[in-house]
């Protein structure tokens, strides 16, 4: 059993001995994890060393620029202001250098609590159920993690079920053989239909690993919701213990605007885990902190880049010693 996967069912004694070693690491080194965030590392961190600088006392003024400093790294305004609420009720008992740890420590705590960063496996089928807005990354993400299931030695099916998009099958379906993985496609066909002929495939050929991508438009609200109930209701009939994961797809410089879509995907599916892109190129990697936070979900996968290797587990502990040092 790999260490970025977690059994469904702890008590059933599951030997996985049909997956292969992969072969390349999933897990970030704590050097890239570093050079990942090292944007938000600039922000956050930087910007405490600077307003500490100036004397040991703790006063007003230093933790409004310490507010602003956690706002601008997208940890998101309401959790920005009550983790700086909680040092100024205390701000007569610490000192400067200890701004750095107590602050460190709320996001240590925080990220935690929205539970395992391990994504779920079991033995059999495992559906991984893909939602986001369009242009989060599903496509990207749904390759690089099929890229890694077929590197384990898992035989891995991928559902085109955003029948919408213009074009999103034919990029599904391009990265699909990029992975190695076959495809179920039925151009603007319904996609719960789609869905459903992919489900009897998996179940039928004995596939270890089902991706399913969905549409992601907002422009319709109401259209969006009753599509991706629909997805679930398939799911919920006839695969039943079969879902692995439920992964919300966000773009890391959405911020804040990615937790409020969030809420849309959260209506229709259960989400259980998030899997943050494109990382590398933003300075708000504090938004891990406010999506623990908000829609108390574990950040479980994160893109780094845009090798086919560069989708990582998140490691919580990692994060926020590279992110305070």
């Amino acid at each position: 059993m790999f260490n970025f996967f977690k059994k469904k069912d702890e008590n059933k004694d599951i030997v996985q001995d049909e997956l292969q070693k992969p072969s390349f690491e999933f897990k970030l080194s704590f050097d890239g994890i570093k050079e990942a965030i090292s944007k938000t590392t600039e922000a956050i961190g930087g910007g405490i060393s600077q307003i500490v600088s100036t004397g040991e006392k703790i006063d007003d003024d230093m933790l409004d620029e310490l507010e602003e400093i956690l706002i601008k790294a997208d940890v998101g305004v309401d959790l920005s202001s009550e983790i700086v609420d909680k040092i100024r009720q205390d701000k007569d008992k610490i000192t400067t250098d200890q701004l750095n740890g107590i602050i460190k420590n709320d996001f240590k705590n925080i990220i935690i609590k929205a539970g395992s960063t391990a994504l779920n496996y079991q033995e059999g089928l495992n559906i991984f159920l893909i939602t986001g807005v369009n242009g989060a990354g599903k496509t990207t993400l749904i390759g690089k993690l099929a890229y890694r299931f077929k590197n384990m030695g898992a035989k891995v099916l991928v559902a085109a079920g955003d029948t919408f998009r213009a074009a999103a099958e034919e990029q599904l379906d391009i990265w699909s053989k990029r992975a190695g993985a076959d495809i179920v496609r039925r151009d603007g066909a319904d996609s719960a239909a789609v869905v459903y002929d992919a489900v009897k495939k998996a179940q039928s050929e004995g596939y270890d690993v089902l991706l399913i991508d969905t549409a992601g438009r907002l422009q319709n609200k109401f259209n969006l919701m009753e599509e991706l109930k629909k997805i679930k209701k398939v799911l919920d009939n006839e695969a039943q213990g079969q879902l692995a994961e439920s992964i919300l797809v966000l773009d890391a410089n959405t911020g804040q605007n990615g937790l409020a879509q969030a809420e849309v995907f959260q209506e229709a599916v259960q989400i259980t885990a998030v899997g943050l892109t494109k990382l590398d190129g933003s300075a708000k990697g504090g938004i891990i902190a406010g999506i623990a936070k908000k829609l108390n979900l574990a950040v479980k996968l994160i893109g780094v880049g845009e090798k086919m290797e560069d989708l990582k587990d998140f490691d919580a502990d990692d994060f926020v010693e590279a992110l305070f040092g």
